[in-house]
C-alpha cells in the first residue's frame, strides 16, 4: 500500500505511547481527559490540520491524524497534556502511511491491547471518531479508515475467539481478588469511582464473587444510584469515604481524578486491606504500601497476568490477522481507486483537449470534412488508452504514486506540490524519528 495523502502536502500519522514502554506515570502525564481532549481538538481546527483523532485510555494516549510533519501533532499533545517533549521522545512511538494503517487495525481489533483480546479499546475510537465529526476533523480517508477497523474488530470478535473468557482489565482485577483474597464471598468491597472501568469491575464483582458486601461511592451520588440500582449494591457519600474504607477488606479505585485520591492520611487501619488502583494517572498515592497490612496492586500488574485463557486466545492471533488484511486489501482498493480517478479524469480531458485542436486544424484542411465520424472514431480511442492506464494503476503490483506522478509529467495535468517542512516547529520541537 503506498503513502497516502488527501492533498499532496500532507501525510497519515499515528503517534503517542502506550503500556509497552511508558510506565504508569508516564502514561498518566500525557493522559488526556474530556476537557483536555476538547481543546486540543481546537487547537488542531486552528492551526489548520484537516482530520484528526484522539484516544486516551488507561493504557494509551494516540493520535491519529494529517499533517505536513509529525512536529505539529507532537505539539498538539504536549501543548494539552502535562508531558514535555523530551518525555515523548523517550517512550513514544510515531508511525506514518502504511504503518499508521496497520498500528490503527491492531490497536482496534485488540491486537495491540495489553491484555489480547480485550475489545473496550474499539468503543474509545468510535467515540473519539464521533467527536472529531462533529468538529468537522473527519476527512473522507479517516472515515472509511476508521469504519473499516471498526469492521474488523467486528468480525473477529465474531469469527474468533479471541476475546473469549471476557478477559479484561477489570475481568484481571476481579480473577486477582478471587485468587488472593479467602472467602471473597463474605468480605466487604468498596468501589470508588464509577467510570467505565469502574462499571466492568463492578459487574463482574458481582457476577464472579457472589458477594453481597459491595459498597459503591463516586463524588457524583446520582451516577453510582444509577449503576446501583441495575446490580443491587450499596451506594455511600463521598463524605462517607474515610469511613468506610475503615470497614472494608478490599478497595478498588477506578476514578479519574488527575492526582491521588487515596493516601496515607485516609487510612486509620484495623485489619488488612487489598487495594487495586485501576487508575491512569494513578490515583492511589504508592505510599500507602508503607502501612502494615496494605498490599497495593496496580493495573500494570494486573495487565501482565497470563492464564490459560490467554493462552487460548493466542491460538487465534492467525485468524485475526487474516481478517485485518482482507479489510485492509478492501481499504487500498478503495485508496488507490480515489487517488488515481482524479487523474484518469486529467487525462481523458487532456487527450480530448489533444483531439479537439486537431480535428479543429483538419476541419480547415479537408473539404467535406465528417465531424460525426471523426467525434465517433476520436472518442473510442480516447477510451481505450484511458481504459489501459486505469487497468495498469489498477493492478496490484503498480505503484500507484509513481505512475500518477509519471502520467501527470508526461501529460503535463498535475502540479506536484513541494514537500512542506515546517521549520520553525522543527527547530522548537527536535524529535529523533529513526
Amino acid at each position: 500500500m503506498e503513502k497516502f495523502s488527501m492533498s499532496k502536502n500532507t501525510t497519515f500519522y499515528a503517534l503517542g505511547l502506550s503500556y509497552k514502554k511508558a510506565d504508569a506515570t508516564m502514561r498518566g502525564k500525557f493522559s488526556l481527559d474530556a476537557s483536555a481532549q476538547s481543546a486540543l481538538l481546537a487547537q488542531a481546527k486552528e492551526e489548520g490540520i484537516e482530520s484528526l483523532i484522539v484516544t486516551s485510555t488507561c493504557n494509551r494516549t494516540e493520535i491519529y491524524g494529517f499533517a505536513n510533519h509529525p512536529y505539529e501533532l507532537i505539539k498538539l499533545l504536549c501543548e494539552n497534556s502535562n508531558g514535555s517533549v523530551e518525555e515523548f521522545q523517550e517512550v513514544a512511538y510515531i508511525y506514518k502511511s502504511q504503518d499508521a494503517i496497520n498500528h490503527m487495525f491492531r490497536v482496534g481489533t485488540g491486537l495491540d491491547s495489553q491484555i489480547l483480546g480485550d475489545f473496550e479499546i474499539i468503543s474509545q475510537i468510535k467515540n473519539a471518531f464521533k467527536v472529531s465529526k462533529t468538529e468537522g476533523l473527519v476527512n473522507t480517508f479517516m472515515d472509511r479508515l476508521v469504519n473499516s477497523v471498526i469492521q474488523a474488530s467486528k468480525k473477529i470478535k465474531t469469527d474468533t475467539e479471541i476475546s473469549s473468557g471476557a478477559t479484561s482489565v477489570s475481568f484481571a482485577s476481579v480473577q486477582y481478588i478471587i485468587r488472593n483474597v479467602e472467602n471473597i464471598g463474605n468480605k466487604n468491597i468498596l468501589l470508588f469511582g464509577t467510570g467505565k472501568i469502574g462499571r466492568n469491575t463492578c459487574e463482574n464483582l458481582v457476577k464472579h464473587t457472589k458477594n453481597g458486601h459491595i459498597t459503591l461511592i463516586n463524588r457524583t451520588k446520582n451516577k453510582a444510584e444509577q449503576l446501583a440500582g441495575k446490580l443491587n449494591v450499596v451506594v455511600k457519600d463521598y463524605a462517607n469515604l474515610q469511613e468506610e474504607i475503615q470497614q472494608t477488606d478490599v478497595l478498588v479505585v477506578a476514578t479519574g481524578a488527575k492526582n491521588p485520591t487515596i493516601d496515607k492520611t485516609l487510612l486509620n487501619l484495623k485489619k488488612p486491606l487489598l487495594i487495586l488502583d485501576l487508575s491512569i494517572p494513578r490515583n492511589v498515592n504508592p505510599d500507602v504500601a508503607d502501612i502494615d497490612g496494605v498490599t497495593l496492586i496496580h493495573l500494570d500488574y494486573l495487565s501482565q497476568m497470563t492464564d490459560d485463557t490467554l493462552e487460548r486466545r493466542k491460538q487465534h492471533i492467525p485468524a485475526a490477522e487474516a481478517i485485518i488484511e482482507d479489510l485492509k486489501l478492501e481499504l487500498n482498493t478503495w485508496m488507490n481507486g480515489r487517488k488515481y480517478a482524479p487523474t484518469i479524469h486529467a487525462l481523458k480531458a487532456k487527450l480530448n483537449d489533444i483531439v479537439a485542436t486537431e480535428l479543429a486544424l483538419q476541419r480547415k484542411k479537408t473539404i467535406n470534412f465528417d465531424e460525426e465520424q471523426a467525434d465517433l472514431i476520436s472518442s473510442r480511442i480516447i477510451q481505450k488508452i484511458t481504459n489501459h492506464f486505469a487497468s495498469h494503476l489498477k493492478d496490484e503490483n503498480t505503484s500507484v504514486d509513481d505512475s500518477i506522478d509519471f502520467i501527470e509529467k508526461v501529460f503535463q495535468i498535475g502540479q506536484l506540490a513541494p514537500k512542506v517542512v515546517p521549520s520553525a516547529i522543527e527547530e522548537k520541537y527536535k524529535i529523533n524519528l529513526s
